[in-house]
Formats: C-alpha cells, structure tokens, sequence
C-alpha cells in the first residue's frame, strides 16, 4: 500500500465545526470570530473573561540542531497534544503560523506531518487569517510615515542617513536586501539606502507576540525607535503619531486563531517569528489563554535548542512571566547521524557509531535545557529506517544524561503511536520538580549578556565584535535599555556562526557583527556571522512545484 503524503492525509480529515471545538473548551459561539467553518479568532472579551482561572501545566517542545534529515519538531508538539488528549488529559497545542517565505522557498510547511497534523493545513500554510499581512501592512505604514515625515518639512529633525527603520515583505527575495529610496527627483522624497526584511523579522511581529493584550501592543508599537537625529537622539513611532493607526491595523491579528487537529483537539496556532532571526516562539496571549483553558499547554519553539529553547526561556518566559514545567527535545536517528558525520545519501545504512558520535549534539542541548531547571525528556521521532541497534544506542546515551529516551510514532499511528511520552510528560509537569530560572539575570551589562549565551550554551570560547558594537551597546545602556535581554541572530544549523560545523563543538568564535535595538519588543538583537534578516530563495525553490491542480486543489505545497 502506497504511503500517503501530509497534504492527502490533511484533505481527508474529518474535521469538526470550530464552534463545536470552541465549545468543548467552554467557549461559547459568540466568543469566536469564524473565519470559515473550520477557523476562527478568540475574541478579547472572552481572554478578559478567563482572568481568574488557574494555569494548566506548560511544556516546551525543543530540538536538536535541524538537518536536511528532518526533525519532526512540529508534528511531535501536535503528536504530544493529541496523545496528551488520548490519555484523559485536557491538552491544547500553541504552535507559530507559518511563513510564505519558507513555504515557497525550501523549508516547506508549518503544521505538522503524517497523523500528527493541525488542519485546515493548506489555509495555514497560504494566507490564513490575515495576520502576517497585517502586520506587513502595519510595518510599512510606519516606514511611509517616516519617509513623508522628511518630505514635509521634517519638523523632528530625522536625520536621512540614520534612518533605522527598514520595509518588510513575506517572501525570500534577497535583491532587497539593501536598496536606495526616493529616487527620482524631488516629488519622489529624499534618495536614501535602506533595504528589506522578512516580516517574520519585524519588530512588529516580536511586539505582536509579546505584547499582554491590544493596549500593551499599541505601547510598544510606540516605543519603537526607528530613527536619530544629526545629534543622535531617538525618534520614536509615537513620535511620528503611527502607533495609534498601527494598533487599528492590528486590531485583529492580535486575536489569537482557533483550529484543530486530525484528531478534532484544540489548537491555538499565532504568530511566527523564526528563532534564528528573532525570539522564535508563538504569541503570548495565545500561551497564556491555552493555559487558562487546559490543564496542559504544549507549545514549541523555533530550531534548535540553541536558539528557539534559550529565547523561549531568557525572552518570552522572562517578559511574560511564565514558568515552564516539563520540556521535550526531539531527536530522530537520521538527524544524529548526520551530526555524527554522515551524508544525507547514506544515511539509510546502519551507522551506529555515527549515532552515538552524533549524541554529542543531543546531549549539549538536553544539557542546556535541564540548565534552566526544567525537568527534560527526549523524544525519538521514528522514522521507518531507524534499526534496533540505533535506537539502543540514542536509548543508552540519553540513559547516560540522566533523562529518558522514548520512541515516538505519532507520525504513522497519531496519539497511539505517543502515548508513553505523554505519559511521562504529564508525570513530569506535575511533579513539581520545575525550578525555572533564566540564564543571566536583568540588570547583567548587555556585552556580558551576549557573552553568557555564547559561552554557557553555545559553548563558545571568545565573542568578537568591531569597537562600535560594543560602543552602541554602551550608548543604549546609557539611554536606560540596558535592562532588555538579548536576541541572539544566528545560524540555525551549529551551535556555532558556522552552518557547517556540526555536531557540539566547544572553544569556537562567535562574531557580532551588527547589534539592533527592538525597544517596543523589548530585547536586543545581536546579529552574527552571515545570518541575514532577509533570506534567498534555493536554487530550485519550491514555488517551482506549486500549482492549482485539475480540481482546484493545492498541489506542491506540502
């Protein structure tokens, strides 16, 4: 029997009405906004509503290093929900929306895979409810505010060349990286360089994901500073009297989206900055409104532990005042082969000895995680070609870090195949062995701060960066940011800012080469090595196989 594919396995859903999945949560049908049967938008009135009630248990679902040989992050966060389901627990999964960059690039999809799905995936993968759009259109309103701000006499003194503030777009387009403005004579404004990122790499979207409700949003869309005058002092977006038109625009994208799995169990799917550019984690009004309606929330975070695990805790734990209760890490046979040294082609032969070289990653990052005082599992994400001999040898050198290894197979069989995860999972949350603690504390210089995260979890044995790096951060201490964490921008593929360097390597360089102040957000960025904040499209990207097939359906997506 020919093996089904995520989309085909996606179309023959039976999905329930989104009332129905609402109201098994206790949220009546004006408490939703549906966009469709299948989707709909939680209304603010009902989040307010939720204020008093306890918060379930929250479990992070984290990786090791991603590989061409794929992980199963995702599907293992909606394999988890569903199994927690399955064993009498009342579970949502909160994971990010996905970005049309990567779906018509090379990354692919956003909403699990196999039996371990959240539907409807094709709307989620395309356009969805809008969001990213607003906050696509909310960004670049505020960079034409600023550009006829200047055309019109500009009263607050905007100085042309310090012009932080960049345009967005969702979609992998490289030639606008850096591009000149205004060109074209006088009517057209004054010529500057400038350049665009990826939405998911807007400010805006940190904010959205960050802020407590529709009123913090519009304080922090606000505070952002998007330029300096001659003498360097801020220009703020309250400054330009955008933030109030930017809220309007984002009136309800902040609202979070409402689906389900292929097993009908609730899922909160919003927001989607990625982790190796921004803090990587789904919306906090989202986290905080599953952990009003369940007992259990499970929620992932971008890439690597490195990254999506570390900003999770340091960012969006820390600002929102969350405290985790159990984590996962996901690990497949494949992956650990391939970071113990062996190339995509082969990695259907047996190679013990690669799987136990390749621990060495999975260890690092269990290691790290366990380091925030967060009781940790890892998953083993089964993949038919895994042999007994791998597995036992993931089994024993995870044995050897003090935590449980357990084999997963909701890909193939759904909750049945997740149970004893689920299982120990929800053993651990409970247990009250959690003891969350941040990497570094608040009031740590920003210098040390990047410094901790590159020596305590990236491993790293020096931190370079040009004296004006040091003297910006320096000059943003001085201003009163100092007290913000650190977002840290870098590859996805190495603990290190080398994508080739696989495995866990230790004493490496970690070169800063840019920092950015998020004020609104409410963090640094720290840009290192040749991570750019807008990326390119494959040399055969995946828009190449995407097409309207005879009966109108999506083919090539997923």
């Amino acid at each position: 029997m020919a093996v089904k594919t995520d989309i085909e396995i996606a179309r023959a859903a039976h999905k329930r009405p989104i009332m129905e999945i609402g109201g098994a949560l206790g949220i009546p049908p004006e408490g939703l906004i549906p966009y469709g049967h299948d989707k709909a938008k939680i209304t603010a009135a009902t989040i307010d509503s939720l204020a008093d009630r306890p918060d379930g248990k929250l479990i992070l679902v984290t990786a090791i290093n991603p590989t061409p040989a794929g992980e199963g992050k995702t599907t293992t966060t909606v394999g988890l929900g569903d199994g927690l389901n399955r064993i009498g627990k009342r579970a949502i999964t909160c994971i990010r929306e996905a970005s049309l960059g990567p779906n018509f690039g090379l990354k692919g999809g956003a909403a699990g895979g196999g039996y371990a799905q959240v539907v409807p995936m094709e709307d989620m993968n395309l356009h969805f409810t809008g969001d990213f759009h607003a906050i696509g259109a909310a960004h670049n309103l505020l960079a034409a505010m600023i550009d006829n701000h200047v055309y019109w006499g500009n009263a607050l003194g905007i100085d042309v060349r310090r012009v932080t503030w960049r345009r967005v777009v969702d979609m992998n387009d490289r030639a606008l990286r850096t591009v000149t403005a205004g060109l074209g004579g006088p009517a057209n404004g004054f010529p500057r360089e400038t350049g665009f990122d990826i939405t998911v790499a807007s400010e805006v979207m940190a904010i959205l994901c960050l802020a407590s409700d529709i009123a913090d949003l519009e304080r922090r869309l606000g505070d952002m500073i998007v330029a300096y005058t001659r003498d360097k002092t801020p220009v703020t977006c309250r400054d330009l009297k955008a933030d109030g038109a930017m809220a309007v625009l984002l009136k309800d994208a902040i609202l979070p989206n409402l689906v389900q799995t292929l097993e009908n169990n609730p899922a909160l799917v919003h927001g989607g900055p990625f982790a190796n550019i921004a803090h990587g984690c789904n919306s906090v009004i989202a986290t905080r409104t599953a952990l009003k309606l369940a007992d259990f929330v499970v929620t992932e975070a971008g890439f690597g532990a490195d990254l999506g695990a570390q900003k999770f805790f340091d960012i969006k734990c820390r600002k929102a005042g969350l405290s985790p209760d159990a984590a996962v890490v996901v690990a497949t046979v494949r992956a650990l082969k391939m970071n113990g040294g062996v190339a995509k082609d082969d990695l259907g032969a047996e190679n013990v000895a690669a799987v136990t070289a390749g621990c060495a990653n999975l260890a690092r990052h269990v290691e790290n995680v366990a380091g925030y005082g967060v009781p940790v599992v890892v998953a083993i994400n089964h993949f038919t070609g895994d042999t007994e001999a791998e597995i036992a040898a993931v089994r024993e050198a995870v044995a050897a870090m003090g935590v449980e290894a357990i084999v997963c197979r909701h890909w193939a069989e759904g909750s049945a195949g997740i149970t004893e995860l689920a299982e120990t999972v929800a053993r651990l949350a409970t247990s009250g062995g959690a003891d969350f603690r941040p990497l570094y504390p608040d009031d740590l210089p920003l210098w040390e701060k990047i410094e901790a995260t590159a020596t305590r979890i990236y491993r790293a044995g020096e931190v370079t960066a040009p004296a004006s790096v040091r003297a910006q951060l320096a000059d943003w201490e001085a201003a009163g940011h100092g007290g913000l964490p650190i977002c840290v921008a870098k590859t996805q593929y190495s603990f290190s800012a080398d994508p080739t360097l696989r495995g866990a390597p230790t004493g490496h360089s970690l070169p800063v080469r840019e920092v950015r102040l998020s004020a609104g957000a409410g963090f640094v960025v720290a840009i290192c090595g040749d991570i750019m904040t807008m990326p390119g499209l494959p040399a055969a990207p995946a828009a190449e196989r995407i097409r309207l097939g005879p009966g109108g359906e999506v083919e090539g997506l997923f």
